[in-house]
């Protein structure tokens, strides 16, 4: 099953709102604020191994049981880690470089956390500033009209049928970041996939994908109304 961005309550690019219309949602009460994360202190340094194991072994959230990751199977540059900022962006500031396939949350003092990420088509539809409006623990799927068009066998996930249900299967992941512009729907977003295989990658549908593990990580750290940037070309193009 592909991996698409579509999103619901429970979970604008002119031209893109079609390919994009199943990343629609409703509005959510608001999350708390995340913190900004605080000063970092040199030298980084790589993850040893059995930190890896523990930062992507199997855990238990919101009732739902995420499998371990085989991380050894993927390039260990897409692994979570600090780096130094390359993006010269505030503090608290998500920025998603797409050609690099790499997410960053900026941090004070010059360091960002960086997360290996995976880009479908419609992760390269829009480029641009924005805010990070609503998020979802476990959002439903609900597949769009038009995919159902080319795909019949997703009806029974339509809106009309109320969807996929969260949880481990869901494409959707374990978490969605919604992203707005100048009080607008982007139909653009962050989420987590159960597809490991693809970060790192540009495969199916979708928008930006992280690992479960790492999208949980995510949530914690992204501020309420975060701004992000996103680069389809080199970073400061924009």
């Amino acid at each position: 099953m592909p991996t698409v961005c579509t999103l619901s309550r429970r979970a604008f690019i002119l031209g893109a709102a079609t390919t994009l219309a199943g990343c629609a949602t409703t509005k959510d009460a608001p999350v708390k604020n995340a913190p900004v994360p605080q000063k970092v202190s040199y030298p980084i340094v790589p993850a040893a191994d059995d930190e890896l194991a523990t930062r992507y072994a199997a855990l238990e959230d919101g009732g739902h049981l995420i499998p371990a990751i085989p991380y050894k199977e993927i390039d260990p540059k897409y692994f979570r880690q600090r780096v130094k900022d390359p993006t010269g962006e505030a503090p608290g500031t998500v920025v998603v470089d797409t050609p690099g396939r790499f997410l960053y949350v900026v941090e004070p003092g010059g360091t960002a956390m960086r997360y290996g990420v995976g880009i479908g088509r419609e992760g390269f539809a829009w480029e641009g500033e924005g805010i990070i409006h609503w998020r979802q623990p476990w959002p439903r799927w609900k597949v769009p009209a038009d995919m159902i068009a080319r795909n019949p066998g997703l009806a029974k996930y339509s809106v009309e049928n109320g969807g996929m249900e969260p949880g481990i299967k869901n494409p959707l992941g374990a978490r969605a970041l919604y992203i707005f512009q100048n009080g607008k729907d982007t139909l653009y977003r962050l989420h987590g996939s159960p597809d490991w295989k693809s970060i790192g990658k540009a495969t199916s549908s979708g928008c930006v994908r992280l690992l479960n593990q790492d999208v949980l990580d995510l949530y914690k750290r992204v501020p309420y109304h975060a701004r992000i940037v996103v680069y389809q070309g080199a970073m400061g193009s924009v």
